[in-house]
């Protein structure tokens, strides 16, 4: 058995953080299903964008749907759904063995919705209806506006991937909706068994950001405050996560879950993302090895898939050294370093990454679009 099917072994599923045309039309994904044991997929608009516009894969069907329609959106959504209908039917199986609780394919809707909470409403409402596919998650950030939608979604029986998590105060704020959105459904008569949810909690861009601020500090300290900065590099990361997780164990221990769960329905688990390594002096499989506990999801690139898979090691490790994270969050605090700043900002260019991509992708498209019209009306 290699490292990455030994995940499951461990209570954590495999997901993969990546899709395009020839993924799935050549086989690929499915061999990895089979092989690797891969029980979901991820998408989001900088996937979407580097599929489309930087392989051949789309070429005709953007011209003939070009044909057929004047928004570079409308034409997005189409290729989209087309993709992860394909990538869902291909998880089917995983979907109904598990009864429900993993076999996903998550469709984000569109960033410039984040603040935007009946727009992001209407259009989940939309793409659930318009994918067709009971294993689908659709996505909605976790800011304030994205929460109150989720809720929202929930309680219509809609799966919601909730991203863009940086906070434990945030991630607490997404599982109490969660409940909330259950506890109506509930009460309105739905089946709780059927509505599935993910926090996804990124990862390695927290040490990104704390890196940088304990690297500026350390240019001007002296050599025992440097030493004291140092031993944090890299730590940040795997404290937040570790005591985000700390959270599920408690939020979904209470007495007000166990009627909810009496009732048929899941926990809404943590999904670790964003956790491809950044900088190439940490371990490239670090955010893997480090976050392996019951009941969580880590949605890998292709990249540290197969690292993982050539060199990880798989142990229980999500519930280590929880003292020492908390002394993590409270040593960088006391240097001045804000978790709170820091997540905040991480939104932020979260946010604008996901817009500028999407912008990106639309321009590319309605640049086709505009061409395949022209070319079409000259004489």
């Amino acid at each position: 058995m290699n490292a990455l099917r030994q995940l499951q072994n461990h209570g954590q599923s495999v997901w993969l953080d990546f899709i395009n045309r020839s993924l799935i039309s050549s086989g690929e994904l499915e061999r990895l299903i089979r092989d690797d044991g891969v029980r979901g997929l991820t998408s989001n608009p900088s996937i979407f964008e580097k599929a489309i516009t930087e392989t051949a894969d789309y070429e005709a069907e953007l011209r003939n749907l070009s044909r057929r329609y004047s928004d570079a959106k409308a034409i997005f959504e189409q290729l989209a759904i087309v993709d992860i209908r394909g990538a869902a039917d291909a998880f089917r199986g995983t979907y109904n063995s598990s009864q429900g609780r993993d076999g996903f394919v998550s469709l984000e809707v569109s960033p410039e919705l984040s603040h935007n909470t009946e727009g992001t409403l209407e259009e989940a409402r939309r793409l659930w209806r318009a994918v067709g596919r009971d294993n689908l998650m659709i996505k909605v950030p976790g800011t304030p506006e994205g929460i109150v939608a989720f809720e929202k979604l929930i309680s219509e029986g809609i799966n919601v991937n909730v991203t863009l998590l940086f906070s434990v105060d945030v991630y607490k704020k997404v599982a109490t909706a969660y409940i909330n959105g259950l506890t109506t459904l509930a009460a309105n008569g739905g089946n709780l068994g059927r509505v599935a949810s993910v926090a996804s909690f990124f990862v390695s861009r927290v040490d990104t950001a704390a890196d940088t601020m304990l690297q500026k500090k350390m240019a001007s300290a002296g050599s025992a405050k440097q030493e004291e900065l140092r031993a944090l590099l890299g730590k940040a990361a795997v404290a937040n996560a570790r005591l985000a997780y700390a959270e599920y164990q408690h939020i979904f221990g209470t007495k007000d879950w166990q009627k909810l769960q009496s009732l048929g329905a899941f926990t809404q688990r943590v999904l670790w993302a964003s956790t491809g390594t950044k900088n190439p002096s940490y371990r490239d499989v670090v955010y893997v090895e480090e976050l392996i506990g019951p009941d969580t999801v880590n949605t890998m690139p292709p990249s540290t898939m197969h690292a993982f898979r050539d060199h990880g090691t798989a142990r229980d490790s999500l519930t280590e050294g929880l003292d020492a994270a908390k002394e993590v969050l409270r040593s960088l605090e006391s240097n001045e370093i804000s978790m709170q700043a820091i997540t905040s900002r991480l939104l932020e260019d979260g946010e604008r990454q996901f817009s500028d991509a999407f912008a990106k992708l639309l321009a590319s498209v309605e640049r086709v679009r505009a061409t395949t019209v022209n070319v079409e009306a000259s004489p």
